[in-house]
C-alpha cells in the first residue's frame, strides 16, 4: 500500500441501507481501503456500528478495513474487532489509559495499529510511543458526526507529526480524517500526509467513483 497516497472512503457517509453496493463501488473505484467509525455516544456524540457489520463488510470486500475506535473502553473490546476482521485498529490517545498495552494487542492479532489525536491533543503525546505505530490519526474536525468543516490549523499541526516521526525514526504513516476535499487534500499531503479519510466528500457527490479519483488526483499532484 506504500508508494502513493492512500485514500480510505468513510462509510459513515453512506447510505447504511446499501452499504455492500457501496463498499463494493468504492474497490472498483480504485479505493485503497474501507475506513470504518465505530462511536459509542458517549467518547463522541454518536452512535455507529460493531463488529457484526465489520464482519459482514469482510465478507464483501477484499479491501482492508481501517476500524477508527472513537470508544471509551477500547482496551476491553479490541479483541472482538481485530476478531471480526480489522486489518487496521485505531483507538485514540485520549480515551486509552495503558495506550502500549492496546497497540500490543492489536500487533499481536496481527493487524496494524494506529493512534488518533483529537484536534485540541498536542502530537508530543506520542512521542513513547511513535516508534510502536504504523500510523497516526490526525482529526481535522472535532470526531462524532460527519460533513464537518476542515479546521486549518490541522496543516501545522501534521507538520509538527511529520517532524516528530523523522526525529524518532519512526515509520508510522500520517492519516487525515474530517473535511478532506479536493480543496483541503493537497494541503494535508503537502504537509506529511499519506492517507486521506474523506467522506461527505465522497458519498455525497453525483458520482463517488469520480470523487475518489478526483481527490487522489488533486493530493497526487502535491506530493513533495
Amino acid at each position: 500500500m506504500s508508494g502513493h497516497v492512500l485514500i480510505a472512503p468513510s462509510i459513515l457517509s453512506a447510505d447504511f441501507m446499501r452499504l455492500g453496493d457501496a463498499v463494493r463501488q468504492m474497490e472498483q473505484a480504485g479505493a485503497d481501503l474501507i475506513h470504518v467509525d465505530v462511536m459509542d455516544g458517549h467518547f463522541v456524540p454518536n452512535l455507529t456500528i460493531g463488529p457484526p457489520i465489520i464482519k459482514a463488510l469482510k465478507r464483501v470486500s477484499g479491501l482492508p478495513l481501517d476500524v477508527h475506535l472513537m470508544i471509551r473502553n477500547a482496551e476491553e473490546s479490541v479483541g472482538w474487532y481485530l476478531t471480526a476482521g480489522a486489518d487496521m485498529v485505531t483507538v485514540h490517545a485520549e480515551a486509552c489509559d495503558h495506550l502500549h498495552r492496546v497497540v500490543q494487542t492489536i500487533h499481536a492479532a496481527g493487524a496494524k495499529a494506529g493512534v488518533s489525536l483529537n484536534p485540541a491533543t498536542p502530537v508530543e503525546v506520542l512521542r513513547d510511543i511513535i516508534a510502536d505505530l504504523d500510523l497516526v490519526l490526525i482529526m481535522s474536525v472535532n470526531p462524532g458526526f460527519g460533513g464537518q468543516a476542515f479546521i486549518p490549523e490541522s496543516v501545522e499541526k501534521i507538520r509538527r507529526l511529520s517532524r516528530l516521526i523523522a526525529d524518532t525514526g519512526s515509520r508510522a504513516r500520517i492519516a487525515v480524517d474530517g473535511g478532506i476535499d479536493t480543496s483541503t487534500a493537497p494541503l494535508v499531503v503537502e504537509a506529511g500526509a499519506s492517507m486521506l479519510i474523506a467522506g461527505s466528500a465522497i458519498f455525497c457527490a453525483d458520482d463517488p467513483a469520480t470523487a475518489v479519483s478526483d481527490i487522489r488526483r488533486s493530493a497526487e499532484t502535491h506530493i513533495v
